[in-house]
C-alpha cells in the first residue's frame, strides 16, 4: 500500500476497524474511505454495489461484522448467520467486480472445532464439530474465508482471510448481555466496586482457558499483513499464551480495585475448554504482538472510564 492509496474500512466505528484506522493514520495513510451504517448499509445490495462503483477502493479491510458473547450468540442465531454472510457476500464480490487490489477478511478463532486439538494450527479448520453456542456464527465466517479462497482461484483476486484470538481494546463492547468476557468482567468489577458490593459473581467453572490480544496489536498485525502476505492459507493473530477465566478474573479484580469476593455460577455455560492459537506461522512472516495482558487491560480500563456513557 501507498500512503495515498484508497482503503477502504468496512466497520470503522468498531473495535477492530477502530484500530484499524489508529494504525493506518498513525503510519501516514491519508486516503481512507470511511462510512457509517448510516452512510452505507453493507447489507444492503443495492447501496453496497452504488459505493464501490463510485468510490473504487485500492484496498479493503473487512472488519463489519455482527458479533457478540455466549449468550447474544445462543438468543440471536438467525441475526448472526444472516447478518454476516449479507455482509461479507456484498463487500467480497463488489470489490472483485470493482477491481480492489487486495481485501482482508477478518475471520475468528471461535469459528474452529470444538475440540480440536491445542495449540489451533490453521489446517484445523473444519475437522470438527464447532461449538453450538456460536455456530450460526461461525458457519457464516468460514463461508467469508472460502468464498475469498474461491475468488483467488477462479479470478486471481488477492484476498487474504486472518483468524483473530479474543480481542479486547478500546471501543470494545460493555454491554452485559451482549458483550465478550473481558469487558463484561470488567464493567462487572468496576460496577461492584462503587457500590461496594461483596461479591462478583462470573459464569460457568472458571476453568475454560482463554487466550486475549490487544485490538490495537491485531490491528498492527493485519497492516503488516495487508502489506506484506499475499497467500491464500488463513493466517492466526495471536499471543500464543492463554488463561483461565478464574485467574483473568482475578486480575482484572486487582485493576479495577474491588474488594470483595469473586464467586462462579456453574450453572452457566463454559463454552469451548480451551482455545489457544498456535502462531508460529504469523511470527515466519515477520510479526509478534508487543502488549501483555495486564498492561492492555490497564489501558482499557483507563478508556473504559473516560468513555462510559
Amino acid at each position: 500500500m501507498r500512503k495515498n492509496s484508497k482503503i477502504y474500512i468496512a466497520g470503522h466505528n468498531g473495535l477492530v476497524g477502530s484500530a484499524i484506522v489508529r494504525n493506518l493514520r498513525k503510519n501516514g495513510y491519508s486516503n481512507l474511505i470511511l462510512r457509517n451504517f448510516e452512510a452505507l448499509n453493507l447489507m444492503n445490495q443495492a447501496e453496497v454495489r452504488i459505493f464501490f462503483k463510485e468510490e473504487k477502493p485500492e484496498y479493503v479491510f473487512l472488519a463489519a461484522a455482527k458479533v457478540g458473547g455466549i449468550q447474544a450468540n445462543n438468543d440471536f442465531p438467525a441475526d448472526f448467520i444472516f447478518q454476516n454472510l449479507q455482509i461479507q457476500n456484498n463487500v467480497i464480490h463488489n470489490a472483485y467486480l470493482n477491481g480492489a487490489k487486495k481485501l482482508l477478511f477478518l475471520g475468528s478463532s471461535c469459528i474452529y472445532p470444538r475440540d480440536c486439538a491445542q495449540p489451533i494450527k490453521e489446517e484445523y479448520l473444519l475437522t470438527g464439530e464447532l461449538e453450538k453456542t456460536n455456530e450460526a456464527y461461525a458457519i457464516a465466517k468460514i463461508a467469508g474465508i472460502k468464498m475469498c479462497q474461491a475468488y483467488n482461484k477462479q479470478y486471481g483476486t488477492k484476498f487474504i482471510s486472518v483468524m483473530p484470538t479474543n480481542l479486547y481494546g478500546q471501543n470494545d463492547n460493555f454491554d452485559l448481555t451482549s458483550s465478550h468476557v473481558l469487558p463484561a468482567l470488567l464493567r462487572k468489577f468496576h460496577e461492584a466496586k462503587l457500590v461496594n458490593a461483596k461479591e462478583v459473581v462470573m459464569w460457568g467453572t472458571g476453568s475454560p482457558m482463554r487466550e486475549f490480544l490487544y485490538v490495537d496489536d491485531l490491528a498492527d498485525a493485519c497492516v503488516h499483513l495487508m502489506e506484506t502476505y499475499d497467500g491464500g492459507d488463513i493466517v492466526n493473530i495471536g499471543t500464543g499464551e492463554d488463561v483461565t477465566i478464574k485467574n483473568l478474573a482475578l486480575l482484572i479484580k486487582k485493576i479495577v480495585g474491588f474488594e470483595g469476593k469473586t464467586t462462579s455460577d456453574a450453572t452457566k455455560p463454559d463454552g469451548t475448554p480451551r482455545k489457544l492459537l498456535d502462531v508460529s506461522r504469523l511470527h515466519s512472516l515477520g510479526w509478534k504482538h508487543k502488549t501483555a495482558l495486564e498492561d492492555g487491560i490497564k489501558i482499557t480500563y483507563e478508556w473504559f472510564l473516560n468513555n462510559k456513557k
